[in-house]
């Protein structure tokens, strides 16, 4: 549904990975102008045909609907697209560097192109995540390139999308947060936000430097818990007791929560990772120690690893055994595989001879880049067949409610490792399986 704004802006986003085309497909569904630009010939193509490069539900619908609403469009021409923009979005990608240190050469290159296009008064909003200090830097780029003949401002805009809720999670966002030098240049991104701000959303507006950081700090939190949960998992274990009770246990408490207290085997994708990498970074260059962001790291690097001893205890000689994997992405609803836990348990279980038979609904086109010598099935009970164990890596709801005596007539020995705790062992237990969660 369109959300009509006040008045319309002319918008040009630059970078059509995951960030940029749902910003763009998103900004243009509440009434602007947008220009998505990218410097990949076959990926604009591709868009401007209805191709999306990835899975998120719902993003070709709104891609497709806006393009024939002449609302969105898509070039590799960014002096187009910045000369016919108010304002301009900067969505490119800054993964890991070898010391884990954030990469911002795109960003900059994309300063450096504004800078060469400008033709009059812009906003430049800086949408990908960057190290604190990276707005500051692009204003000081800009001001030599441009050396004031044509005047501008720079807004950091964090993302806080989901992969698999990115169309909600901007329409209806927890919070939009604007960090800016220029209360003008804010109010101006702060309208563009009006509509949504309709719907109950707070806009928190505030500095580029304490923006910046919103985001590194949001996403190293959300992980911390997730490994707190994970670490306490192998205590569980050890005392025989359920950590999916005790996450509900202190979950209740108001001033903790339940969301991102569920064990398992350890976050991944293109978010978390490299943000809590690049926030120790950030730390240390600041000569302040990160111990606890050192040790969410390796929590989930440890917890990865520790689903393939669960396997062996079940199958202790993995040498030319079937295992049947089911869940290849980091997590369901997209077909991401940054860092998912399926390459790490999947690696160690093929060191150990074991045939690996996987199942995703979709992600197996991106796993086919990363994997060698594994088969994949159509089905989940596909995998199935002729395997001596199965293991659960991502929580796909189809999973849920399949037929566990059909699945147990399938299998060559009825083992399962469930390492998202997904089912009740009870009900597996109870018809012959051996039953392994992750702390229960």
């Amino acid at each position: 549904m369109l959300l009509p704004l006040p008045f319309s802006m002319k918008i040009s986003v630059i970078g059509t990975g995951y960030v940029g085309l749902v910003t763009g497909a998103c900004l243009a569904n509440i009434g602007n102008d947008v220009i998505c630009v990218d410097i990949d010939d076959e990926r604009i193509s591709n868009l401007r045909r209805g191709v999306i490069p990835f899975y998120e539900p719902g993003l070709r619908e709104l891609v497709e609907q806006n393009a024939a609403q002449k609302r969105l469009m898509f070039t590799t021409d960014s002096q187009l697209a910045i000369e016919n923009s108010d304002v301009v979005f900067i969505a490119v990608g800054t993964p890991s560097d070898g010391n884990g240190k954030a990469d911002t050469a795109a960003v900059f290159q994309v300063a450096d192109t504004i800078a060469r296009f400008i033709n009059g008064k812009k906003i430049v909003v800086v949408k990908s995540t960057v190290p604190v200090g990276t707005c500051a830097k692009i204003k000081e780029r800009l001001s030599a390139q441009i050396k004031g003949r044509f005047g501008f401002d720079v807004v950091s805009n964090p993302e806080f999308l989901r992969e698999g809720e990115a169309i909600q999670d901007f329409m209806v966002p927890d919070r939009i947060v604007i960090g800016a030098d220029n209360g003008e240049a804010a109010q101006k991104i702060v309208a563009l936000y009006k509509a949504i701000e309709r719907t109950g959303r707070p806009i928190v507006v505030t500095d580029l430097q304490t923006a910046e950081l919103v985001k590194y700090a949001s996403n190293a939190m959300l992980a911390a818990r997730i490994s707190f949960m994970n670490e306490l998992s192998h205590l569980c274990e050890k005392v025989d007791a359920d950590v999916k009770a005790v996450a509900r246990g202190i979950g209740l408490d108001s001033r903790i929560g339940s969301r991102f207290l569920q064990a398992g085997a350890g976050f991944g994708g293109s978010c978390f990772p490299k943000d809590v990498r690049a926030l120790a970074q950030i730390m240390k260059e600041h000569n302040l120690p990160s111990d606890m962001l050192d040790a969410v790291e390796s929590v989930n690097t440890r917890q990865k690893l520790s689903i393939v001893p669960k396997v062996m205890k079940l199958v202790p000689d993995l040498k030319g055994k079937r295992i049947a994997v089911w869940g290849l992405s980091f997590k369901p609803k997209t077909d991401d595989m940054r860092e998912a836990a399926s390459i790490a348990i999947i690696n160690e279980l093929q060191k150990l001879g074991a045939n690996i038979a996987a199942f995703d609904p979709v992600a197996e086109i991106s796993a086919r880049k990363i994997f060698e010598g594994i088969s994949y099935a159509e089905t989940p009970l596909g995998a199935l067949e002729g395997a001596h164990a199965l293991v659960i890596v991502t929580e796909w709801d189809l999973f849920r409610e399949l037929d566990k005596a059909k699945m147990k007539e399938l299998m060559a020995a009825p083992n399962i490792v469930d390492a998202r705790n997904i089912y009740d062992p009870k009900d597996f237990r109870e018809i012959g399986f051996s039953y392994v969660g992750v702390g229960r």
